[in-house]
């Protein structure tokens, strides 16, 4: 994603995990054979890039990533949770700081700790990174389990960026952000709420239509399925415009039930405006549903 005053959210990187119901099983080394580069821009965030070149060395934390995303789209059939997705999350999350930052927002660890709003970067991209790490081991509580996975993982890619106290504060608040993308979490940071957005906002074309494609006919699904794009720009009455383009009236579902559950106690309700329309000659998603 480009750091610029409009950027879409795009999936443009084919994912390596995932592939039709029935696929002939694949082994550890043919999954990583098309692995996904992670990516942001770092803005002359030296430690952002450090950590993000730590990242893609990371065989460990790329293997947690898909098996995070065998259990959620081979085995449960569900969206995407693998490196395409925390790829997407980053950019948008590391995106809307920057303009929340540049609207005069600020950061958890700017307000409390007098540290600097690279670091408040450093926070969110390494929650958008691990928030999802925990399904690896199961879907049921996956936030929880994705946080004594991240403790360590964060220890090894933070080392030696920060001094001892800076290095556990940081630690602290990104698994605070990773806990509070769970369903009825309340954010109390900057960070955490706009990480939590952004895993919503991975909803752009070809984003959630697995469950879909595979047979699955409901109101999620075929919501789901009529999203086509979503950008990130700056707004005119709050700092961030979020516009989602529907190819179908159905997709008002997803925003209305999906988004806005999100948006709730995130903190970020004053600082983000969501305008969703759709395209004329509306695509039809159902030819027929029978119960």
């Amino acid at each position: 994603m480009t750091d610029v005053d409009s950027a879409a959210v795009t999936d443009n990187e084919a994912e390596t995990t995932t592939g039709p119901t029935g696929d002939r099983a694949r082994k550890v080394d043919d999954r990583f054979a098309n692995r996904i580069v992670i990516a942001v821009p770092d803005r002359h965030n030296p430690k952002l890039r450090s950590i993000m070149e730590r990242v893609n060395e990371d065989d460990d934390l790329y293997a947690l990533w898909l098996a995070a995303n065998v259990n959620a789209v081979e085995r449960l059939h569900m969206t995407d949770h693998g490196p395409v997705h925390v790829k997407i999350v980053m950019n948008i999350a590391v995106r809307m700081l920057r303009i929340l930052i540049d609207a005069g927002v600020e950061p958890g660890v700017v307000r409390d700790y007098a540290m600097e709003p690279q670091d408040a970067e450093v926070v969110v991209a390494l929650a958008a990174l691990l928030h999802d790490v925990g399904m690896s081991i199961h879907r049921a509580d996956h936030e929880a389990f994705s946080l004594f996975i991240a403790e360590q993982k964060l220890r090894e890619l933070l080392a030696g960026l920060y001094p001892t106290r800076e290095e556990t504060i940081i630690r602290s608040d990104v698994l605070h952000a990773i806990i509070s993308h769970r369903s009825g979490g309340k954010p109390f940071t900057l960070e955490a709420g706009v990480v939590r957005i952004a895993d919503a906002l991975d909803m752009a074309k070809g984003r959630s239509r697995i469950p879909f494609e595979a047979g699955s006919v409901s109101i999620h699904s075929i919501s789901a399925a009529a999203i086509e794009s979503v950008s990130i720009e700056r707004g005119e009455t709050k700092p961030i415009r979020v516009r989602i383009e529907l190819t179908n009236s159905a997709g008002v579902f997803q925003i209305d039930q999906l988004l806005r559950e999100k948006m709730k106690g995130s903190g970020l309700e004053p600082h983000v405006e969501i305008h969703a329309s759709v395209a004329e000659g509306e695509k039809r998603l159902l030819t027929d549903f029978r119960l």
